[in-house]
């Protein structure tokens, strides 16, 4: 039987307590040139805390994620933690994987407190595949390019970072700064955005943007990004502070190296404090949005889509009304769009699932 092209499909990459791993969190998804579905995240081994024992792990679908391939570990850090998984596509087919690293013991919260060694502390580093996400080159460190020492909690993305169209490769990111007074450090004040910018397709790296405001009203914490059809690019954040809504947004005329306007709410995505994602779809031209809608939690996972670069949203798309949480993005071919997010019956954690979404029912 010939399937609907209104019709959407499921399967099930990751499932918790399955394949070695308590718990499988944080998505990213890209699709390579020969079209492979390459489906990240985190595969946490003792429990589902964001420290610990945790790898990042992958899985292939040549086929546009109706099935997968068996779990692979795409980069890991012995006993500790390799996480928040950045992928990127480059023009000439190699896959980039930056990701961070730290000390197994370390938590976040004790990052955020400065209790943390720089040696423990969160670390940045990046490899590559040349072959379709098969095989990966040794990681190569490159913190002391992308962080400003004083800086405390790290992270990339979540999700998929991008290639501009003048090759530049732009990994959003966020940061924590040191508290000033009798601040512990682990207030939502202090969380800051910047981008990690290479020129020369990964082999080096500089600071883009960097957003840092204290007042407390919009805070960046994780972050994605696209490049619209006029060439700026677009970034979408999470904001922990109490403002309008709890997504905000900025415009960079310069490819991420400075910003157009700080970070302003962007009450019109109506969303929990959770991650989501950002991709730009070209022909037709529209950006699209995924992430859960419910303001008081993380469910009714739902993508909005944007005519205007990001200043208006509707939505197009709900998935259902299950808990979610993170999510990412992805072209699969031109009448098909994938989207990789967190889900299950009972608690957003429970999956990790990917659904094919035909172009028509978003645009």
């Amino acid at each position: 039987m010939l399937r609907s092209p209104t019709m959407s499909e499921t399967s099930v990459p990751f499932r918790a307590g399955r394949e070695g791993y308590a718990s499988f969190r944080i998505p990213a998804v890209v699709v390579s040139r020969p079209g492979t579905v390459l489906a990240f995240c985190e595969g946490r081994v003792d429990s589902a805390r964001d420290h610990g024992h945790i790898d990042i792990v992958l899985k292939r679908s040549t086929d546009g994620g109706r099935t997968w391939g068996p779990l692979q570990v795409a980069a890991d850090n012995n006993w500790h933690l390799a996480g928040n998984p950045a992928p990127v596509v480059l023009d000439t087919g190699r896959i980039l994987l930056v990701y961070i690293r730290n000390h197994a013991t370390a938590t976040e919260d004790a990052i955020l407190r400065g209790e943390v060694s720089d040696a423990d502390g969160r670390r940045i580093w990046v490899r590559h595949s040349d072959d379709d996400g098969l095989t990966w080159s040794s990681s190569k460190e490159i913190t002391a390019q992308v962080k400003r020492p004083g800086w405390r909690w790290y992270a990339t993305t979540p999700g998929h970072a991008i290639q501009l169209s003048t090759g530049r490769v732009v990994v959003p990111a966020n940061h924590t700064i040191p508290p000033t007074g009798t601040d512990t450090g682990t207030e939502a004040r202090y969380n800051s955005g910047h981008c990690l910018l290479s020129d020369d397709r990964g082999a080096n790296w500089y600071l883009g943007y960097v957003d840092e405001n204290t007042d407390g009203y919009v805070n960046v914490n994780e972050t994605t990004a696209a490049e619209l059809p006029d060439g700026r690019v677009y970034f979408n954040t999470r904001n922990d502070s109490p403002s309008p809504g709890n997504r905000a947004d900025a415009h960079s005329a310069d490819g991420g190296k400075t910003l157009v306007k700080p970070f302003r709410p962007q009450a019109g995505l109506a969303a929990p404090i959770c991650e989501g994602s950002v991709l730009q779809l070209r022909d037709p031209d529209v950006l699209l949005f995924s992430g859960p809608a419910d303001p008081a939690a993380r469910a009714l996972m739902t993508i909005r889509a944007s005519t205007d670069g990001g200043t208006t949203w509707r939505p197009v798309h709900t998935v259902d009304g299950l808990p979610a949480a993170y999510s990412d993005l992805v072209r699969i071919d031109a009448g098909t769009v994938g989207l990789l997010y967190e889900t299950g019956d009972f608690g957003p954690y429970e999956t990790i699932t990917f659904r094919r979404l035909p172009v028509t029912q978003l645009t």
